[in-house]
């Protein structure tokens, strides 16, 4: 079954302990992709999560079929952690090596799946 994101639609990205959340910028019926604009990481710790802050990243452009509809429940708290800090004027350098290494981790995991199903 295939989902049909809106604009405007917070999703997430789930792999081992890390979401990922993103608005949806435009679904690309065509292609079954979604071009997102990412907002959060967060990693799941037996105490509190951690939350790096993607707000000034680049967006993505990622297989539709990977994403699943973000809860309300589940984003409103973590949202407003991060939305009553002012914007970073860019993205720190560690913020960007979390998302690479969550994206590439995910394809890897998106490709042995792909390849055994094949």
């Amino acid at each position: 079954m295939s989902v049909e994101f809106q604009p405007g639609q917070i999703v997430s990205l789930e792999h081992s302990d890390r979401n990922l959340y993103a608005e949806v910028i435009q679904f690309v019926v065509s292609r079954q992709l979604c071009w997102v604009r990412p907002l959060l990481l967060v990693t799941h710790t037996p105490e509190q999560p951690t939350i790096t802050d993607l707000r000034d990243g680049s967006d993505l452009l990622w297989p539709s079929e990977l994403f699943r509809p973000a809860l309300d429940t589940e984003v409103i708290t973590l949202l407003s952690q991060i939305l009553v800090k002012e914007p970073k004027p860019e993205l720190d350098t560690l913020a960007k090596q979390q998302l690479h290494q969550f994206i590439h981790q995910l394809w890897q995991a998106y490709q042995e799946g792909v390849g055994s199903r094949e």
